[in-house]
C-alpha cells in the first residue's frame, strides 16, 4: 500500500512517498500460490495422464525378421531353433 504525503511550504512544495513494509507478504503468497499450482499439476498429471496399460499377453506371438550378415569373410552367431 502507498500512501502519499503532500506537504506544501510557503517556499516549496514536497511530495513524501512513504510505503508500509508489509509487501514481503505479497511475495510470500505468490510464492505458496505457485508451489501449490506446481504440486496439483505434477499430481493431476502422474494421476490422470498415464498412458493406457498394456494389452495382456495371452500367448501373443511376436515374429521379428533381423537382416542377414554379409558374407564378407564375416561370422555370424546364430541362436539354436526351438
Amino acid at each position: 500500500m502507498v500512501t502519499v504525503i503532500n506537504s506544501p511550504s510557503p517556499v516549496e512544495k514536497t511530495t513524501t512517498i512513504e510505503r508500509t513494509t508489509d509487501s514481503g507478504a505479497g511475495w510470500a503468497v505468490a510464492v505458496v500460490i505457485l508451489l501449490v499450482v506446481i504440486v496439483a499439476g505434477a499430481y493431476l498429471w502422474v494421476h490422470y495422464h498415464r498412458a493406457s496399460a498394456a494389452a495382456p499377453s495371452g500367448g501373443t506371438n511376436i515374429n521379428v525378421t533381423l537382416p542377414n550378415t554379409p558374407s564378407t569373410g564375416a561370422t555370424s552367431n546364430t541362436a539354436p531353433t526351438q
